[in-house]
């Protein structure tokens, strides 16, 4: 490891590029045409946006607001609603009107549920003095998803969020109630993973056992081998960059993490200067399965990678789950370059408290 002072350097500018990842994407999140893009922000985003009134790809009201996944008809027993009663209380009549935003009444700058779990887990390490206990985490995570009124602007929960709690309201016990659905194995899952591999790493912690941990710290949300799998990856991944490598250094470590992923060749992919469309759209989906976005998320870390600012305006205006793939991206991408986090943090909503928060993981694990 160099030394402490410069990897916390880089550990600052990537959590902080990875909330601005999220921020810039949310008012076109799971926007499936680009033109739509175009359509409501003319040029694409640019900068940060309100969540507009209309979405034209919005399929929210075909999710089940009992548990994970979509709608179904059930016989029988009613299930119990998750969705306005267990968690999002007061937002459950957005989700049965056709069109809503996923994020409806969002301003520019704030941050969407997903990266607010990833700071309850950066408060958790804080606290515990660095260490990563899944009963503390789980703890805070059901006291900040069940508050009211929620302590997060969102409107919208992820499947593997309505699968926790649907779960838990039947008697599980928390640390088996991670639902597996369609949509399981999915980016979303790797949102709240830098904060902890920072954490421990800055703690002198070896990569196989920050591995374990980080597979420990998924299965509660996300059990599934594919995403484990990549989630391995991805801590190799940070850990190597974290080094502060060079030019070369950082393709080499962007070129091993994709050997595992289907069909890339990020150096073939770089050379060939193919459409970003083209890659993402038609060679892989923008969804959120974990299948195609790891693979899109190197795409873009490789080919952008000595213009952050433009990875993550590229990333946004390609839509689909472009808010958890930034998230990813974003954390790569800011411990290779503090450009994003000098220019654009301050604009976030909530960057006093992101700040306060960064720094107490960091200090805690040099403590």
């Amino acid at each position: 490891m160099q030394t402490n002072a410069s990897c916390a350097s880089r550990v600052r500018n990537s959590l902080k590029t990875q909330f601005i990842a999220d921020a810039l994407a949310m008012p076109v999140h799971w926007f499936y045409n680009p033109m739509d893009i175009e359509k409501a922000f003319p040029g694409g985003i640019q900068r940060f946006e309100a969540a507009p009134e209309f979405h034209p790809s919005s399929i929210m009201s075909l999710h089940s607001t009992s548990r994970g996944g979509r709608r179904a008809h059930h016989h029988g027993k009613p299930e119990p609603q998750i969705v306005g009663d267990v968690i999002l209380k007061g937002r459950a009549q957005f989700w049965n009107v056709p069109n809503v935003h996923y994020h409806h009444g969002m301003t520019a700058g704030e941050n969407t549920l997903n990266a607010h779990c990833s700071r309850v887990l950066m408060r958790c390490l804080a606290e515990d003095n660095g260490h990563y206990r899944s009963q503390t985490f789980l703890k805070a995570y059901i006291g900040f998803m069940t508050a009211d009124p929620p302590r997060h602007p969102d409107t919208y929960a992820e499947s593997y969020h309505r699968g926790f709690f649907a779960n838990l309201e039947k008697g599980l016990p928390p640390e088996k109630c991670g639902m597996v659905t369609h949509d399981t194995p999915s980016v979303g899952g790797l949102v709240t993973i830098a904060p902890l591999v920072f954490s421990e790493r800055l703690r002198g912690a070896s990569v196989p056992d920050i591995q374990a941990l980080c597979r420990e710290h998924l299965a509660l949300t996300h059990p599934d081998e594919g995403l484990m799998q990549v989630c391995d990856r991805y801590v190799t991944l940070l850990c190597g960059l974290m080094e502060g490598p060079g030019e070369d250094g950082i393709k080499a470590l962007l070129e091993d993490a994709a050997k595992g992923a289907r069909g890339l060749d990020v150096a073939a992919f770089s050379k060939r200067n193919l459409p970003d469309n083209q890659v993402v759209g038609r060679m892989y989906s923008p969804a959120c399965y974990i299948s195609d976005s790891w693979p899109v998320v190197l795409y873009l870390a490789y080919k952008y990678r000595n213009d952050p600012w433009l990875a993550l305006r590229v990333n946004t205006n390609l839509g689909g789950d472009n808010v958890h793939r930034g998230m990813v991206l974003g954390a790569l991408l800011g411990l290779t370059s503090d450009g994003v986090a000098n220019q654009w943090f301050d604009q976030l909503v909530n960057q006093e408290d992101i700040d306060r928060e960064i720094t107490a993981l960091i200090d805690s694990a040099n403590a």
